[in-house]
């Protein structure tokens, strides 16, 4: 190990370290593998993949991976990069790749699984993804090679099914959680996939309350329109007021299926044209109907639904990682304009990740439960000091010396396991 003063610690330098890390990305990632079945026992068959993306600050112009599209962090004014993480169901990282930003996340799947066989071989293993992962060749490719997956269906999916909502009795709960789940039959003449439909009462609660804001909306903008169509001294634009109309649904899509709009010409009236409306309010609605339901598909053929709905909500797992690593590990934004080094970058993120997750099983094992930010606001009390002393040439003595924690520190380093030097080796050079 090289040790430098920190007189020669700079930003030069530390940027350098960056362009030598990148290159051990592919083995750090195989060295996961087994530290994580050492410390964790962590098994393989089961893995979690999801895409998010990050932004930059600056044009990024020597990076042909930065690029504008659609963004998880509302930035749609920055260039970003997409981010897809594979990680085990117990949150720990195993690997991750970097897409240009304008990618679809179905685009990135089958790349993101031939780099884990390629890792991890291609024994059995079950891929759980969200509804954005769907393409047209995906599943027929996954199925080609006798991969399994657990996945959520996109929503079009279940509206062009809502018969599947008229018997109610077949429902089974999940134990100890508000969901009811069951399968249902969709004809599939490509596949013999099983489907299981998930209804969850705090999410039914959710969506009504979003169907009543945006239904709000929509009438509220209706009789603005009408109010002025009514006022109109001269003839109105009849296209023109449809786009209007269409501008107000498009901005509010959720409510959009409630009503039936009409735009009639009416020779009557001064702007020549009446606005006429119904809003459809009952419960026998298709919208309402899909309140709080999702559609989840599978290849595996051995499960329960309750086992099917427990798998695939592991994937909260992932989007903890990416709150993690976009509000605690810095990842965003990204200030870096040359390609490598907004990998390494993201590399540094990811590795940052894995010790969050090595610390919280640390806490974990020693019943001390799963806040790392906990820990390390504690451990940053706990410094190194550099004593001098003089001795009898005239000369001083130089001791780089720990601070004694307090009595809770200790207690928490000793449930931890970790025992701190007294004394630290002084950098190379260094001057007694």
């Amino acid at each position: 190990m090289l040790l430098l003063n920190e007189t020669q610690i700079n930003e030069d330098r530390l940027y350098r370290v960056l362009d030598k890390l990148l290159p051990c990305k592919d083995a750090l990632q195989a060295h996961l593998k087994e530290r994580w079945m050492n410390l964790f026992d962590v098994r393989y068959d089961l893995v979690l993949y999801d895409v998010t993306s990050t932004y930059f600050e600056g044009q990024a112009l020597k990076n042909d991976d930065a690029q504008r599209g659609h963004s998880r962090d509302h930035r749609s004014d920055c260039k970003q990069v997409c981010l897809g993480l594979v990680v085990t169901p117990e949150g720990l990282p195993l690997a991750y790749e970097i897409f240009p930003g304008n990618t679809h996340d179905s685009k990135t799947v089958q790349k993101i699984v031939e780099l884990m066989e390629g890792a991890y071989g291609k024994s059995s293993r079950i891929w759980v993804w969200d509804r954005g992962m769907l393409s047209e060749a995906l599943l027929p490719w996954m199925r080609k090679n006798n991969r399994q997956y657990v996945m959520a269906c996109p929503k079009a999916t279940l509206q062009k099914h809502v018969h599947l909502f008229k018997d109610e009795s077949l429902w089974q709960t999940v134990k100890n959680r508000d969901i009811e789940v069951r399968y249902v039959t969709i004809p599939d003449p490509d596949s013999k996939d099983l489907f299981v439909l998930c209804r969850s009462a705090a999410r039914v609660e959710k969506e009504k309350a979003m169907h009543t804001r945006f239904t709000t909306r929509i009438q509220q903008g209706l009789e603005r329109l009408k109010l002025r169509l009514e006022k109109a001294k001269k003839p109105v634009d009849l296209e023109k007021t449809q786009r209007q109309i269409g501008r107000l649904l498009q901005r509010n899509q959720r409510g959009a299926a409630f009503f039936d709009i009409q735009c009639v010409v009416d020779a009557s009236r001064p702007g020549g044209l009446r606005l006429d409306w119904t809003f459809d309010a009952s419960s026998d609605h298709p919208a309402r109907k899909m309140e709080g339901c999702y559609l989840l598909r599978t290849n595996v053929k051995d499960w329960t639904p309750q086992e099917v709905w427990t798998t695939y909500i592991q994937l909260v797992h992932v989007e903890e990682a990416f709150r993690i690593d976009k509000s605690q590990l810095d990842m965003r934004p990204i200030y870096h304009q040359k390609k490598d080094r907004v990998r390494a970058h993201i590399f540094v993120c990811f590795l940052a990740y894995c010790l969050w997750k090595l610390l919280e099983g640390w806490q974990e094992r020693a019943h001390l439960g799963n806040s790392p930010r906990t820990i390390l606001n504690e451990f940053t009390q706990i410094q190194s000091a550099d004593v001098r002393l003089p001795i009898e040439t005239g000369q001083w003595l130089r001791l780089r010396c720990v601070v004694k924690p307090e009595k809770h520190q200790q207690i928490l380093l000793q449930r931890l396991g970790i025992m701190l030097p007294q004394r630290m080796a002084l950098p190379a050079g260094t001057q007694m």
